[in-house]
């Protein structure tokens, strides 16, 4: 009979790590291990780690010293508790974290946690840490349950295609963490697709370092693009909706412009980070595109989609970053506009080239860049959901709101979309795309009236 294990899974960082730690609890749902909501009753705690957002190493000790007390705690009650530190964190830094934190069990990167049932096994006959950081000849996602991962709340879903970076930007781990650029089959990725729908996904983002360098192995024996891709998930029955994410602009073809154009599947939202504004920056940097580059992919993409919103990604205070440069990026900012953005001081990232540049910005500079540069952004944020007040737009029901009395959904923009529904309709309206009014706007979110017309369900 399977002992009946709980696991604790703690997730920083992207999507991607999300759908990776979702994926760690189909590995070991076969050991008997299922989910639970606080550490204090596992027996097995995972902590999934990010590399890319500042000060992630010192996060993750201060948390590590937390659980020693209760790993402690647990063997002196005779009781064992395995604390694994897996992500781009430990792919990084393994060997640091087993000298800092020698009470750590498991130590594994995120292209080797298929291995986790042979890890514990091993931990457990030699009773030390076992550390696996390697990058593995085997695709991980052949030896993954078939399974897929359960979408968080069964409507919605993460699903990654492509793992990897080739671009080498000069402030960037994921090269080091990730590995090359690596595209899944797309006959694996159809599959998994269906199996997230059977279980109730009716919304899936794509997901991959850079997503839309996707170049999958076809049913067919081609080499099929993304855009490719997304016409063949569009056909799968009871998918309402797709997305991907994150993008580089030196991979967006004219292909998958036009699918942004022909495949109503396809969200009107696009995240394309462009860091700069300043092509002095951009170059430093290693983008290997140009400000006018990404203004003309822009302009595509509303010829194409003339309902499409944009979301970025900024970095201020890159090393040799003038005044000049930043104001730069606020024109470019000012020029594109944008629906939403995610914003950040540089911070050094050890082993990238960026790390030991010349003209390193103090951190005051930094902080006032980085206030002015957000004041701007959150003005267009509020403009842009301000501008869908009046509009008729399609919203994916979720789940209950925070209010009694309220549901809430998803607009094609991914804001928040709040409704007012009587007593005994929220249950058929979940799961439901439906045709809303979109009645005000607020700093994060929108509230609506549901029209009578019902969409696909």
């Amino acid at each position: 009979m399977r002992v009946a294990r709980k696991l604790h899974i703690v997730t920083w960082g992207c999507q991607m790590n999300v759908y990776d730690s979702n994926r760690m609890a189909d590995v070991l749902a076969p050991l008997g291990y299922a989910s639970v909501p606080s550490p204090d009753d596992a027996d097995m705690i995972i902590l999934n780690t990010c590399h890319i957002r500042e000060l992630a190493a010192e996060k993750l000790f201060s948390e590590l010293g937390r659980l020693r007390s209760l790993k402690d705690a647990r063997e002196r009650r005779g009781e064992r508790l395995v604390l694994a530190v897996a992500g781009c964190v430990a792919q990084a830094e393994g060997a640091e974290i087993l000298a800092r934190a020698p009470y750590v069990d498991l130590v594994f990167g995120p292209q080797t946690y298929h291995r986790l049932p042979e890890m514990i096994a091993r931990a457990a006959r030699d009773g030390g840490p076992v550390i696996d950081t390697d990058f593995p000849a085997e695709p991980k996602f052949d030896y993954l349950p078939r399974t897929a991962a359960r979408p968080s709340g069964g409507l919605t879903a993460f699903l990654t295609i492509q793992e990897g970076c080739d671009k080498f930007c000069s402030f960037c781990v994921v090269p080091y963490t990730r590995g090359a650029e690596a595209s899944r089959p797309a006959a694996a990725v159809i599959a998994e697709a269906r199996r997230l729908v059977a279980e109730g996904a009716r919304e899936i983002t794509l997901l991959g370092q850079n997503v839309n360098a996707w170049h999958g192995d076809g049913p067919d024996g081609s080499r099929w693009g993304l855009s490719r891709l997304i016409r063949e998930l569009a056909g799968i029955g009871g998918l309402l909706r797709l997305r991907y994410t994150t993008s580089h602009p030196r991979d967006m073809d004219d292909g998958l412009i036009a699918a942004h154009a022909e495949v109503p599947q396809l969200m009107p939202f696009l995240h394309l980070p462009v860091q700069s504004g300043a092509n002095r920056v951009l170059a430093a940097m290693n983008r290997r595109h140009t400000v006018d580059d990404y203004i003309d992919i822009v302009a595509r993409l509303r010829a194409a989609r003339p309902d499409i919103a944009l979301s970025s990604d900024f970095i201020v205070g890159y090393p040799g970053e003038t005044e000049i440069d930043f104001e730069a990026t606020l024109r470019l900012i000012r020029e594109v506009r944008f629906a939403a953005a995610f914003s950040f001081k540089y911070s050094p990232r050890p082993g990238t080239p960026a790390a030991s540049a010349t003209g390193q910005i103090a951190e005051p500079e930094k902080d006032r860049r980085l206030q002015a540069l957000q004041a701007l952004l959150r003005e267009q944020q509020a403009a842009f959901n301000a501008s869908c007040v009046g509009r008729v737009l399609p919203v994916l029901f979720t789940g209950h709101g925070r209010h009694p009395g309220q549901i809430v959904g998803r607009s094609p923009y991914l804001q928040p979309v709040h409704v007012s529904a009587e007593a005994g309709a929220f249950e058929a309206l979940i799961g439901e795309e439906r045709s809303v009014t979109i009645a005000a706007s607020h700093t994060n979110s929108l509230s609506a009236i549901i029209n009578e017309e019902r969409l696909r369900a």
